[in-house]
């Protein structure tokens, strides 16, 4: 925590903290203490991903929507999807704060760089990844483990996220 304590504030516009990994790492339960201990607002990717197959879509969202007016000095405005009915729905206001953590997959991407303070990659093993995703969403995730798998290896070959990550945690031992 102290190392997203001390990340410089670019301006006038929020530090944004992206936790970042692959499905079932842990990033929802460590996005949601950094944000606790930061006071700080939390946005899910799981939230703008347009579906199973939306995870390049999901990145975009999150430039446009999001990261593009907060490094504007204006307000951001997103909107969620609605995975039942498979449409956006509402609006949703990100709070004013000087720090915003942003978590899931993508959250790190190489297009989302230039607007990120820092990027922390959370590091689990597949096994237990896939039992705690399982375990969280049961037979909703099950048939699209495999989908949504080589839609990451993609992502991560591509954008080189770990690799440039700022901090990487080994979450392999804990329990999600």
């Amino acid at each position: 925590m102290a190392w997203a304590e001390g990340l410089p504030r670019p301006g006038a516009r929020p530090r944004v903290i992206a936790v970042e990994g692959r499905s079932g790492a842990g990033k929802t339960t460590i996005a949601r203490a950094v944000g606790e201990r930061l006071g700080a607002p939390v946005l899910h990717m799981d939230d703008l991903y347009p579906g199973w197959d939306g995870l390049r879509d999901g990145v975009r969202v999150l430039h446009d929507w999001v990261l593009v007016p907060l490094a504007a000095g204006r307000p951001a405005v997103w909107r969620r999807w609605d995975w039942a009915a498979g449409e956006y729905t509402g609006e949703h206001r990100v709070p004013d704060s000087d720090r915003v953590v942003v978590e899931g997959v993508g959250s790190g991407g190489r297009v989302l760089r230039p607007y990120l303070a820092g990027v922390v990659w959370i590091e689990c093993p597949t096994p237990e990844r896939k039992r705690r995703a399982l375990d969280r969403d049961g037979q909703t995730y099950a048939p699209h483990w495999s989908r949504w798998a080589r839609q990451e290896d993609a992502f991560y070959a591509s954008d080189q996220v770990r690799e440039t990550a700022d901090l990487i945690i080994d979450n392999g031992a804990l329990t999600a």
